[in-house]
């Protein structure tokens, strides 16, 4: 099987063209190194104003490693895209809130993230899509299954 007939690869190069159209298309230039896992996040914490959001929350959604998770909130923190807030119930937590610099970056990039979504999905059946989208769900399922084991050895 050569890499060109692989999901992996054609997934992989999928996302590769999403983000050099909204590079050339939308607001990305204007707006500060905002990297793709940024607008991500700033749409999570958007979408969930109404409940406390912390780091294990972005680890658990983006399925990212705690490093990586704390690294991308310091650099959010230090672009004045967020800040880490105490919680009255434990003095441990420090939930996440949007600045209002973030705010108005979440308004671009979700007009950015709906063009590109109506140019992704132009010319697609609603059952087109739902399939899909169910196809996609399985893959990360299996993803996230324990690995199987092979005379012993892990996968």
């Amino acid at each position: 099987m050569e890499q060109l007939d692989t999901i992996g690869f054609q997934v992989r190069t999928l996302s590769n063209m999403i983000g050099r159209y909204l590079w050339s298309h939308g607001h990305c230039r204007e707006m500060e190194n905002i990297t793709g896992p940024n607008g991500w996040i700033l749409g999570y914490l958007a979408r969930n104003r109404d409940r406390d959001i912390f780091q294990r929350d972005l680890e658990e959604h983006f399925s990212v490693r705690r490093s990586t998770a704390s690294k991308t909130i310091t650099l959010m923190e230090k672009k004045g895209l967020l800040r880490r807030e105490r919680v009255d119930y434990d003095a441990r937590l420090r939930k996440l809130v949007l600045t209002e610099k973030g705010w108005e970056l979440h308004s671009i990039t979700m007009k950015d993230i709906e063009a590109v979504e109506r140019k992704l999905v132009s010319g697609l059946t609603e059952e087109e899509q739902s399939t899909f989208m169910s196809i996609l769900e399985k893959m990360k399922k299996n993803l996230q299954e324990e690995p199987e084991k092979t005379k012993g050895v892990e996968v």
